[in-house]
Order: C-alpha cells, then sequence, then structure tokens
C-alpha cells in the first residue's frame, strides 16, 4: 500500500492510533495485552520492548510508515497493561522467563494470524527477538534492532559491576545498598531477593536504588532523558526492576553466548543492527561480533548515540524499516 508518508523534524513518522487491542491468555493465569497500529493489509511486524519489563511505548510506532506497516506492540508479562502486574507482590515470577515470553509472541502470532513478521527492537528487545527468530526462523521475515544486547552473563556483569570502574562512587553506593550480598557478583540476585520482600518499603528502596544506578550509567550520554529508569511512576519502575533483578540473576535462562553461538540460524533473514558507540551499558563489542557471524547482517554504529539513542540513530531504524516494508 502506498500513500502520502511525512516525516517530522524528529525523523519518525507522525503519531498514530492503534485501530485494534486485546488481552490475548497465555496461560499461567496470564493476560497480555497487544495492539495493532498502521494498516491492516500493511507488512505484519512485531515490536518488541526492553526492559526486561518496560513495557510497550507509542513512540516506537513511529518508526513504521503506517501506510505500509501493520505494526503489532504487546506488554511481557507482568509490565505494562499485561496483567497481573509485577508490582503486585502476589504475582508469580516463576512463570515469568524468556521461555514463557517466547511461548507468548507465538502464541500472539497465531492469534493474530499473521505468517511472517518484520522484528524490531532494542537493549532487552533485542535479546528477546533474536533468540524467538532463532527458534523459528520461518516466522522472520527481517529484523531491525536499535541496540544490542545478548544478554550474557558477561554483559550481566559488566552493567552491575565492570562498568563500576567509570562510576566508582555510584557503583559503591549501589553496592552498599545490599549488604547482604555474597561478593559483587551477587548484587543482581540480592536485588532480586529485596524484591520479593514482604516489606514494600524495602521493594520500594531496592527499586530506586536499582534505577539510580541505570541512570548514572547513562549520564555521560548526550541525548535523552536524565532519568530514563528513575524518573518512572511507582508501579511501573517496581515492575521494572523486579522484572529485570529476576531475570539477570538467572542469565535470563539462555546458556551463556547461546544467541551468538546460534547466530547461523538466522542466515538468509536480512537484519541490520543499529549500535551507539557511546553507549558503556551495553558495549559496541556485542553488536560487532553478533554481525560476524551473521551472514547478511549490517551492523550500523552511530557515532552520536548511546544506550538512550538519538535523533540520527531513530532515522537509522526508519529508513531500515523503510527498506523492508
Amino acid at each position: 500500500m502506498t500513500g502520502i508518508r511525512t516525516i517530522g523534524d524528529d525523523g519518525l513518522y507522525p503519531a498514530v492510533e492503534p485501530y485494534r487491542e486485546g488481552s490475548l491468555d497465555v496461560g499461567d493465569g496470564n493476560l497480555v495485552h497487544w495492539e495493532e497500529s498502521g494498516s491492516p493489509e500493511g507488512r505484519p511486524a512485531l515490536v518488541v520492548h526492553g526492559g526486561p519489563g518496560s513495557g510497550s511505548s507509542p513512540r516506537a510506532r513511529r518508526s513504521f510508515d503506517p501506510s505500509a506497516y501493520r505494526v503489532v506492540q504487546f506488554d511481557q508479562r507482568g509490565c505494562g497493561r499485561s496483567t497481573p502486574h509485577a508490582a503486585d507482590p502476589a504475582t508469580d515470577m516463576a512463570v515469568n522467563t524468556t521461555g514463557h515470553l517466547l511461548a507468548d509472541m507465538e502464541r500472539l502470532r497465531t492469534e493474530l494470524g499473521v505468517e511472517r513478521w518484520v522484528l524490531h527492537g532494542g537493549s532487552w528487545g533485542s535479546t528477546l527477538l533474536l533468540a524467538y527468530a532463532q527458534r523459528h526462523p520461518e516466522r522472520v521475515e527481517a529484523v531491525v534492532v536499535a541496540g544490542v544486547t545478548t544478554t550474557r552473563r558477561s554483559e550481566i556483569d559488566w552493567l552491575y559491576r565492570g562498568v563500576g570502574r567509570f562510576f566508582p562512587e555510584e557503583w559503591e553506593r549501589f553496592r552498599a545498598a545490599v549488604p547482604e550480598a555474597r561478593g559483587p557478583r551477587d548484587l543482581v540476585a540480592a536485588y532480586a531477593r529485596r524484591m520479593e520482600s514482604a516489606d514494600a518499603a524495602v521493594r520500594e528502596r531496592a527499586a530506586l536504588d536499582w534505577c539510580r544506578w541505570e541512570d548514572a550509567v547513562l549520564s555521560l550520554e548526550p541525548h535523552g532523558a536524565p532519568d530514563l529508569y528513575g524518573g518512572r511512576p511507582d508501579a511501573a519502575r517496581i515492575a521494572l526492576v523486579r522484572i529485570a533483578a529476576h531475570y539477570f540473576a538467572q542469565g535470563a535462562w539462555l546458556d551463556e553466548g547461546a544467541l551468538l553461538d546460534g547466530a547461523e540460524r538466522l542466515d538468509g533473514i536480512p537484519g541490520v543492527l543499529f549500535h551507539g558507540r557511546l553507549d558503556l551499558s551495553s558495549p559496541l563489542d556485542t553488536a560487532w561480533h553478533l554481525a560476524r557471524r551473521w551472514a547478511g547482517a549490517e551492523l550500523v554504529v552511530v557515532d552520536d548515540a548511546g544506550h538512550k539513542g538519538s535523533a540520527a540513530l531513530r532515522t537509522g531504524v526508519r529508513a531500515a524499516l523503510d527498506r523492508f516494508r
């Protein structure tokens, strides 16, 4: 489908509202919220949000030409408008794992009658969509990533320990907030344990300390809000930290290096990988290694971007998605 397509000053398409939405029963008492925007006759595309636990964003759909794409967004278990919400301490995290999310994505595809779709996401969303594409390559038309991660334990260790060499005061504060941690490599698990506390004050304090550290790591970037994590509403912040700590304490239930080792399963699927050179939270080498192992993948390094992106990165993503429309 073709039509008049205007681009805003920020390099994105104008905002559009969903034309359809619903809640999908994925089992285990979970209802996953989904919505569609753009053209019902357009090429299907799935947006995989980050976090884990961030929830979907209306801005994400603005990277797609609304006259050419049928854009599907969903809130992963426990966050956004999916229920039960992880901010509720009664929500069972045992049924919120990478395997559950991959099954949810495939169930959503079937429910919506999609044969194949373009995948787009970044940060944790990059990990999840890569895992999905390696499990179901026959269902994937193309991939566009903005911020490559594979959630190896080495990447987690860097984010919550190694990068502390650049922010020693902030990292010491992050570590001191969980004195029960059994050494620096137990920090993430210690926060995960605190997020399961029966005491609401303990959970709230741990979430604030976690987000304060995350924002410190991104504080040198030239673009984006200074409180990307800490500035979220209380319930969203609690859910984000509870889910993220839960996943990262378990290495996202992925064998170390699995998504790099399995990259050959993506051969034949075109991919464009955007990564900011200034991203201290997820250094560039992961994207570089993935691009070397994935035949047909193109790595685009954006010099002025970090984890929070930039106008140049957003424009590049939009142009890449235009190529696949």
